[in-house]
């Protein structure tokens, strides 16, 4: 179970209508960018924690999240004493807490296509909320596509607006195929894939596929979603690969820096 702070009007849902608030390692971001490495760097320059509660250390929480904007601590608890857990805050104040059993879990979801029904979407979007603009290290591709999942998620329910995914590479989408015919032809989205060209996928109603050799295109895995005729709904994954099969990267809800990416990637890629 994930205990968070009360909602009031600063809080984070009235927040991402007015773009203030506070999230988990949220800065405000210069849009600046010329380059997708460089919203990295500008998400970067907040700083949260994370403090974990348990007998032992548990070292994958700071393996999973511990960057420059975001420390991760350890409180010790008597042995034989409660379960773990872990408690998020920012410039000291309060966001929220959750079981360290429960944490692992989100951290492993079940892959299932974006329509349908997982029993345990209420945990995993709250952590993936909380998380908003923070920074995690060393994700497996398992883990992103579960992040992945809830941007295509979000983009099938709403089923306008504009869904821009990279791949890294077009012969990535290859096991990917089914979920993009059914987004292409069961909703009104306008979708666009990135990769390097290393395979030509067949035709898929309503998909762009761009094939692209920029260095960056087969270095970030990334999705961007407008939020359609719901911007409140407006969400973007972007990770970069920096070692074999380990990312690097963070996942937003601000609404600005959703639209700085949609932005870049349609400028410097083609609509």
């Amino acid at each position: 179970m994930v205990r968070r702070r009360a909602r009031g009007t600063s809080g984070k849902a009235s927040a991402r209508r007015s773009g203030g608030g506070r999230r988990l390692g949220h800065c405000p971001v210069g849009f600046g960018a010329v380059t997708l490495a460089d919203f990295l760097d500008d998400v970067e320059a907040a700083r949260g924690t994370i403090t974990v509660y348990s007998d032992e250390q548990p070292t994958w929480v700071a393996d999973q999240f511990e960057a420059r904007n975001v420390a991760v601590h350890h409180e010790p608890l008597p042995p034989n004493g409660p379960p773990g857990f872990v408690v998020f805050r920012e410039g000291g104040e309060f966001l929220a807490s959750i079981g360290l059993r429960e944490l692992r879990k989100i951290l492993a979801p079940p892959i299932r296509r974006p329509w349908q029904d997982r029993p345990d979407s209420t945990g995993y979007r709250t952590l993936f909320e909380l998380l908003d603009d923070t920074i995690f290290t060393a994700f497996d591709r398992r883990q992103l596509l579960g992040a992945a999942r809830e941007i295509e998620d979000r983009a099938w329910r709403v089923g306008t607006g504009t869904l821009r995914v990279g791949f890294q590479r077009l012969s990535a989408m290859w096991s990917q195929v089914e979920v993009y015919e059914r987004l292409g032809a069961e909703t009104a989205l306008s979708i666009h894939v990135y990769g390097r060209p290393d395979w030509v996928p067949a035709a898929v109603p309503n998909v762009r596929i761009h094939a692209e050799t920029a260095p960056e295109i087969g270095s970030f895995w990334f999705l961007a979603f407008d939020g359609g005729s719901e911007p409140q709904n407006a969400c973007a994954l972007l990770a970069e690969e920096r070692s074999p099969e380990a990312f690097y990267g963070f996942w937003t809800y601000d609404e600005d820096l959703v639209g700085a990416i949609e932005a870049y990637l349609s400028s410097t890629y083609g609509r």
